[in-house]
């Protein structure tokens, strides 16, 4: 094991900054904004893995979303926070499962109802284009499609995009009749 020594900062002046130091508006590319799984490991649970224990780890990571995989690591959905609050675990037991048997799958948002933007409309988009996508469909997160490859190419987060632009972005989420239906149940 090596030793290590530790330095007094009293002589340093500077912190370090990115190279690319990039003045940010609604009006910058949305590209400047995107998680590109080309440059970044999406976060990702499998689909067996217990709701409670995800809950908790999506808690201590602060994060909103994940990605679902298969035992094949094929995408299958996403799992969010909004997914796998206490009234939809608590549904679950209602209908016969025990509290530690929910898995992911069991609350996760399949991919076939999911809707995400194309990557060749967002090269060319701001920022603003994409804020405005994500307000029009109450969507705090939106997904990017590499159609040509068949891939996930990477995502956009409200809460990030608001963060860096230092701006509250609101996004309502749109009231559908079957969410109000479910609601009053």
């Amino acid at each position: 094991m090596k030793k290590l020594d530790f330095y007094p900062t009293t002589n340093i002046d500077e912190l370090a900054w990115p190279e690319e130091n990039y003045d940010l508006t609604i009006d910058s590319s949305a590209l400047l904004f995107f998680t590109d799984f080309q440059n970044n490991k999406p976060l990702v649970v499998e689909s067996s893995s217990p709701v409670l224990k995800v809950k908790e780890l999506m808690q201590k990571e602060h994060v909103r979303l994940k990605f679902v995989v298969d035992e094949k690591e094929h995408f299958i959905g996403v799992v969010s926070s909004d997914d796998i609050i206490e009234r939809k675990i608590v549904q679950k037991v209602s209908e016969g499962l025990e509290r530690a048997e929910i898995v992911v799958a069991d609350l996760m948002t399949p991919k076939k109802n999911l809707k995400a933007l194309d990557w060749q409309d967002i090269s060319k988009a701001t920022i603003s284009d994409v804020i405005t996508a994500l307000q029009n469909n109450g969507e705090r997160h939106c997904l990017v499609l590499d159609r040509e490859n068949h891939k996930i190419r990477g995502i956009f987060s409200a809460s990030d995009i608001s963060r860096r632009l230092r701006l509250n972005i609101d996004i309502q989420e749109k009231t559908s009749f079957s969410k109000v239906f479910t609601a009053t149940l």
